[in-house]
């Protein structure tokens, strides 16, 4: 791909690369090495990014090494740990669009550089880097800062929250004993979206085999970082692009991969808003035909009672594929300059004690799966492999919230009791907006036996119990979830696929005629714009 710059009449040419000169870049590398830039999504308020600055550095030794010249920016990287409960979660997932655009603002439009190596950890950052790589179609790479190491079990975590909750623990104690899960900067331990989107990163192709898993703080860490910068130089010098490794096959290897390992529901977002940057399509139905066929095939949390690192020892991505080879599209290329096929030829070494065969009895498919309904005529979504068995079939009575804060308020004051499915809508794309992440909901009804949370805004990775979301159409748009009044009798049959309210279509077609309009408070701004041009989940939140 010719770069902009060298398209220029010589005078501005000269005086282009004089800017790029007096920012450090030498005059020779600008006239004989190949410019590649680190997009980096570094900060110090995301503990996930906090390690990037110096992975960085290691990038620029693998770049600098390979004979190329590396330019450093940087992009913004929200936490959703810390947004979680208030109104700025709903700046998380719109966050997703700046990052995207940021990057291809500072690469296209400066149109200098040969290559790019995007440095990112997180929920949102991950996917809007990958969505990046593939709307400008450079030479890429995608680097992650691993997983942090937990020194307690995921369920005691589990218990330290709750024991705050019940007012038996101060927050002191609570903010100490979980430093002991998250000991220090990196991903969250646990199978959230970010520990997700990095695994899906691998399965794409777009990152170094164990990229997503090597733990954070480590000297191998560092050494893959400083590996990808190498790599990036091949790709650059043989001209291999995202579209050439990102090809539909490479898509439902993602989908499969995802599928194996009971990965964030987030995926069902992230991964058809980034088919449609390549120009290719996928939907729910091609998540739900996957994941009915490949079994879930270890138990990292929320799925059981182990964390991310866990399954780097046991073998990490590359044992997963291995694993499930039998359903991989083999022939896809990858950053490596190799193929699938290849990377899994190599020696792998594989602990059965934590990724199971295809064929193992505990290996069970369905770990996610799209409900259908009249409750969700185009689709809601759930984590069944994070479902206790006894609710996967539910009947309860419909506790309606027009917002997350709702739902709190009724929980603080203890008027919400065992066998109610609680309704908070409003909380979509266009309802929130930005569709915020509800997970404090799930992690406080844990408190709460046998009810059920269903809404049109989303879960974090995170999340169990009978949490149901992402449902289409969303209150905003007049879907039926709008109204569902308190007393409704809802079903779930996750043995069937199906979530339905006890109303004909008739009666339902009725209260959309008689509703009165609702919205939560008008925003101007960015929550103002993205409301406006936002599209539905399951067509990946995109931007029309």
């Amino acid at each position: 791909m010719k770069r902009a710059i060298d398209k220029l009449e010589p005078f501005q040419k000269a005086i282009s690369k004089a800017h790029l000169a007096s920012a450090g870049v030498s005059i020779d590398a600008l006239n004989e090495k190949p410019l590649i830039a680190i997009a980096n999504s570094w900060n110090e308020i995301c503990p996930g990014h906090e390690p990037l600055r110096k992975l960085a550095e290691e990038v620029k030794k693998g770049i600098l090494e390979a004979g190329g010249e590396p330019i450093e920016f940087n992009t913004i990287a929200m936490c959703d740990g810390i947004a979680q409960g208030h109104s700025g979660m709903r700046y998380c997932l719109p966050h997703r669009e700046i990052i995207s655009d940021s990057c291809e603002a500072m690469i296209v439009g400066e149109g200098v550089f040969d290559g790019v190596v995007y440095l990112a950890s997180c929920d949102k950052i991950v996917p809007a880097m990958l969505n990046a790589a593939a709307r400008i179609n450079l030479p890429s790479i995608i680097v992650t800062s691993g997983p942090c190491y937990a020194e307690i079990k995921p369920n005691e975590s589990k218990e330290l929250r709750q024991k705050f909750l019940r007012g038996e623990i101060s927050e002191r104690d609570v903010i100490e004993g979980t430093l002991k899960y998250y000991t220090g900067p990196g991903i969250c331990p646990f199978l959230g979206t970010a520990n997700t989107m990095g695994c899906l990163c691998e399965a794409l192709g777009m990152m170094l085999p164990q990229g997503a898993l090597i733990p954070s703080s480590t000297s191998m860490r560092r050494f893959s970082a400083r590996d990808s910068g190498v790599a990036l130089m091949h790709l650059v010098k043989n001209d291999i692009t995202p579209s050439q490794i990102m090809t539909q096959d490479a898509l439902d290897n993602a989908v499969t991969v995802l599928s194996a390992i009971g990965g964030s529901l987030n995926a069902l977002i992230h991964l058809p808003a980034l088919a449609h940057e390549l120009g290719l399509k996928l939907e729910w139905s091609d998540f739900a035909n996957t994941t009915s066929e490949v079994p879930v095939i270890c138990n990292i949390v929320p799925n059981g009672n182990l964390t991310c690192v866990d399954l780097y020892k046991a073998g990490g991505i590359p044992a997963v594929m291995k694993s499930i080879e039998k359903f991989l599209n083999v022939d896809c290329l990858t950053v490596t300059g190799k193929t699938v096929k290849e990377e899994l030829n190599k020696k792998i070494d594989i602990d059965r004690n934590v990724i199971r065969t295809i064929d193992d009895e505990k290996s069970v498919a369905n770990g996610i799966q799209v409900l259908y309904g009249n409750l969700a005529p185009e689709g809601a979504l759930v984590k069944t492999s994070a479902v206790p068995v006894e609710l996967h079939q539910f009947e309860g009575i419909a506790r309606v919230f027009n917002s997350e804060e709702e739902c709190f308020e009724a929980f603080n004051k203890k008027l919400i009791q065992p066998g109610d499915a609680l309704i908070v809508r409003y909380e979509g794309p266009k309802g929130g907006p930005g569709m915020k992440e509800l997970h404090r909901i799930t992690e406080v009804m844990k408190a709460i036996p046998n009810t059920a949370i269903i809404t049109d805004g989303r879960f974090s990775g995170a999340s169990g119990g009978l949490s149901i979301g992402y449902l289409c159409p969303e209150a905003a748009e007049d879907g039926p979830i709008s109204i569902v009044e308190d007393g409704d009798k809802i079903h779930v049959d996750l043995a069937n696929n199906k979530i339905y309210v006890d109303l004909t279509d008739e009666e339902i077609q009725n209260r959309i005629k008689m509703k009165k309009p609702f919205s939560h408070q008008q925003e101007k701004g960015l929550l103002g714009r993205y409301a406006k041009l936002v599209n539905s989940a399951k067509e990946g939140a995109i931007l029309k």
